[in-house]
């Protein structure tokens, strides 16, 4: 496949070490829950994970697992289904740090990241009480208006980028569609691991219509097949979300037993 390396899942999670910082997209896009498992099959610990810009289901089971050290994100919730009981145990205990932010703030940090700058200017900070609790924001003047004050964050600069998706081509290039923040990640971090439905006999970047919703090989480190490595999430133009499973976690993720018990039933 042209230098691009198909590995398991397990060889694929593998490569996380104790303590990197992984980031991983929101509930409503294309979340790696088989890597997921995988990873907590594996025993990872001390990960700083990063929300881009959110989590649900994903961030909640790592961190209930004890692979968490630090969160960073601007949410973490099981949306409809209320909070997050893994997460909201942790923060309450002090298992784990959180590093509160936005959902603007950690795009830019990424995209300073991916054009190789050391930080982003951002507007709408000055006045929360962010500013107080983020050492690592400054405030500054535009250099181009006096009296302008703008807010400036530092480059986020990923160990790892972990998501999946729906298909990738024999070349290694992922197919990603409207997902941008998939593509946000893959530059911005220094390994990219993807999980996906299935590898075609096809180049997606000899196809117009699929080229520019494509994040090529070159940004790509490892994949694996994964079939329904979404679930029990959804993954758009392929399944739905298990609603009646994501019901049954979040009864189950209340206490203690009851998540231990669902890791142990459902292979994590």
């Amino acid at each position: 496949m042209n230098g691009i390396v198909v590995v398991t899942v397990e060889e694929l999670v593998a490569r996380i070490v104790d303590g990197a910082m992984v980031a991983v997209p929101p509930d409503y896009s294309f979340v790696a829950m088989a890597a997921t498992r995988a990873l907590i099959r594996r025993g990872a610990r001390d990960l700083h994970l990063l929300a881009v810009p959110q989590s649900g289901i994903q961030a909640d089971m790592l961190i209930g697992a004890g692979c968490v050290a630090l969160v960073e994100t601007a949410a973490i919730s099981l949306g409809e289904l209320g909070a997050a009981p893994q997460f909201t145990a942790a923060v309450k205990s002090g298992k784990i740090s959180i590093r509160d932010s936005t959902c603007p703030a950690i795009h830019a940090g990424l995209q300073a990241s991916e054009k190789g700058l050391p930080f982003m200017p951002l507007r709408g900070l000055i006045g929360s009480d962010l500013l107080r609790v983020r050492d690592d924001w400054k405030v500054s003047e535009n250099p181009f208006k006096q009296g302008d004050q703008i807010v400036v964050l530092p480059a986020i600069s990923p160990d790892f980028a972990l998501f999946h998706a729906p298909f990738a081509d024999r070349n290694g290039n992922i197919w990603v569609g409207r997902r941008r923040e998939l593509v946000t990640m893959a530059h911005a971090a220094r390994h990219t691991l993807v999980t996906v439905e299935e590898i075609r006999d096809i180049n997606l970047m000899e196809d117009e219509g699929l080229a520019g919703g494509s994040i090529p090989a070159l940004y790509v480190t490892a994949l694996a097949e994964a079939p329904n490595g979404a679930w029990p999430l959804g993954l758009p133009g392929e399944y739905a979300p298990d609603d009646a499973h994501l019901a049954y976690y979040a009864k189950q993720a209340k206490s203690d037993d009851g998540f231990q018990d669902y890791l142990v039933e459902h292979g994590a």
